[in-house]
């Protein structure tokens, strides 16, 4: 028992000695900014007016990208904000000055008007939105005439 008191004292003295002794301050470092996705990649039509189109008829759109940066870029995940949406890419790496694109596809199964959203992940952190919008409509029904 007097073995346990010794080292719980020894452990409790020594934890208040740590406990007293002034911290080093840290040295400052140099903190480069991050890079905004503008510096790095430029979109062409991020916000895309799909217009009018039949209820339920598929249609794509691209959205082509260049690498403006002096590093290459490379795609780590393209997420829809919902089933009706389907994007196609391709991870890269694509080099500086290079220009690729990503497809995004509509099922066309939501009634009237609609805006739609895709996220485009980049390795570094980046984070690009996409939009779209439109809107759908059914096309009159025939009605069989009678003679």
């Amino acid at each position: 028992m007097k073995k346990i008191i010794l080292f719980a004292s020894i452990l409790i003295a020594g934890t208040a000695v740590k406990a007293q002794t002034a911290a080093t301050p840290a040295q400052p470092t140099q903190i480069t900014p991050a890079a905004t996705i503008e510096q790095v990649l430029k979109f062409q039509e991020a916000d895309h007016e799909m217009g009018k189109i039949p209820y339920g008829k598929p249609v794509e759109y691209d959205v082509t990208i260049t690498n403006i940066s002096k590093d290459s870029v490379k795609i780590q995940n393209v997420q829809a904000g919902c089933g009706c949406t389907t994007p196609k890419w391709k991870a890269g790496p694509y080099a500086p000055g290079e220009t690729f694109k990503i497809t995004v596809g509509f099922n066309g199964y939501t009634e009237g008007h609609f805006n739609k959203n895709v996220t485009i992940y980049f390795a570094g952190g980046l984070t690009k939105f996409l939009t779209f919008h439109g809107e759908t409509f059914k096309p009159a029904a025939t009605t069989p005439t009678t003679k």
